[in-house]
């Protein structure tokens, strides 16, 4: 498994500098990361409130899921020659609206259509904020600034989602949509002073349409929806385990949910650099991790200093991230766009296979704890599919590979 290869790409110069440019595209991953992984959290908050069982509630994990896996492919295609900062603009806009809606939402059905309308515009907004990135940096430390766009999805699980469980604690769930939705409001204002004006170039619904005619973005993805649903299948029920199992003080949640946080940020720079000098080994190796602390979980969660470690170590998996967005850049040719927003429908459908899962095992009558190792057959099925992806790639070698700002 080698370094691939990347393109030579003239840099795209922002106003005001790269890092304020960056900064406003990480803050939309803040507002997203708060948004996604406290719908999670304040789970318990949220079924008690609409008299809803913990399994119920979780299909609103799932509807957000469902919109980003919609709307992911679909905005990216259909709008592929908007200017892509106004279509950062958009999407932050309207995941602002989905937010609010959901602080407003009166029931449980209209909450579920709140949650899937936040989900829409989640992927496209990732994938057009990495190719941004990407454009702002030399060839070898593309897949750092990807990195940081991520960074702030990953500083959301250390500041955003523990004060958005404590919201939910003190002043009622609907108090963490209602921040999260002005914290979109706020992206929407960044990205129009700090990120430059990126004409859409050649792109065009057709060329985007064409990388699902790649192969290997079809096993890329599978290998996300299946290997990273771990994650998820352990960070959807980790409240209600902290509480009856750990058994440690609602207090305490909103820390030990930032010591996965702190995990995520470690392992997101670290994977970052590691992707630079090979995707492949980055993923195999993010994946073992993966499923190593997954299955610790069922072990560790009756102790809260273990759990604390654990939970830092399941963060750290967060790695595989930059590695697996530059990789669906590689081998998506022309269509890079959708291929690198496509890859946040690959991670929600990660979420909803991972909280399903998990939900069907605690459903059977198994432990809270027995995520964990749910999680890990997960990740291991996901280092299966890494291999299929890896002998296909050996038998037939991958196409040259586009510049980044091919669909820029």
């Amino acid at each position: 498994m080698h370094s691939e290869p990347i393109s030579d790409t003239p840099l795209i110069v922002a106003p005001r500098g790269a890092g304020m440019a960056n900064l406003a595209l990480a803050i939309g991953g803040l507002a997203i990361g708060t948004g996604e992984f406290a719908s999670m959290t304040i789970l318990p908050v949220v079924a008690g409130d609409l008299h809803a069982s913990l399994p119920d509630m979780g299909h609103m994990i799932s509807a957000y899921a469902l919109g980003v896996v919609f709307g992911a492919p679909l905005i990216t295609i259909f709008l592929a020659r908007m200017p892509r900062r106004a279509m950062l603009i958009m999407l932050m806009s309207l995941y602002a609206v989905g937010n609010l809606l959901s602080a407003a939402a009166p029931g449980y059905a209209s909450l579920i259509l709140a949650r899937f309308i936040a989900g829409i515009p989640h992927g496209a907004y990732f994938g057009v904020a990495a190719l941004v990135a990407a454009s702002m940096a030399v060839p070898e430390k593309r897949a750092q600034a990807v990195s940081r766009v991520l960074m702030g999805l990953t500083i959301a699980n250390i500041f955003g989602v523990p004060l958005a469980t404590w919201l939910s604690q003190g002043f009622g769930w609907r108090s963490t949509f209602l921040v999260v939705g002005l914290l979109g409001v706020t992206t929407a204002l960044m990205v129009r002073r700090y990120v430059p004006w990126i004409a859409p170039g050649d792109a065009s619904p057709q060329r985007e349409l064409g990388v699902f005619r790649r192969l290997q973005v079809w096993v890329t993805l599978l290998m996300v929806s299946v290997g990273f649903g771990g994650l998820f299948a352990v960070y959807t029920y980790v409240t209600p385990t902290l509480l009856e199992v750990t058994k440690v003080s609602p207090a305490l949640v909103p820390v030990l949910l930032a010591m996965m946080g702190v995990g995520m940020t470690v392992g997101n720079v670290v994977g970052g650099w590691f992707a630079d000098r090979s995707r492949l080994w980055t993923i195999f190796g993010a994946l073992v991790w993966n499923a190593a602390a997954l299955a610790a979980f069922y072990y560790t969660s009756s102790n809260v200093w273990a759990v604390a470690l654990n939970l830092f170590a399941i963060g750290c998996g967060i790695a595989v991230c930059p590695a697996v967005q530059t990789r669906l850049m590689d081998v998506a040719g022309d269509a890079q766009t959708v291929a690198a927003a496509l890859n946040h429908s690959a991670f929600n459908c990660a979420n909803a296979a991972g909280a399903w899962c998990g939900g069907l095992a605690i459903a059977h009558g198994m432990s809270l704890q027995s995520t964990g190792p749910v999680g890990a057959m997960l990740a291991l099925g996901g280092i299966v599919v890494l291999g299929v992806s890896v002998l296909l790639e050996q038998r037939r070698p991958a196409p040259a590979i586009a510049t980044w700002g091919g669909s820029l």
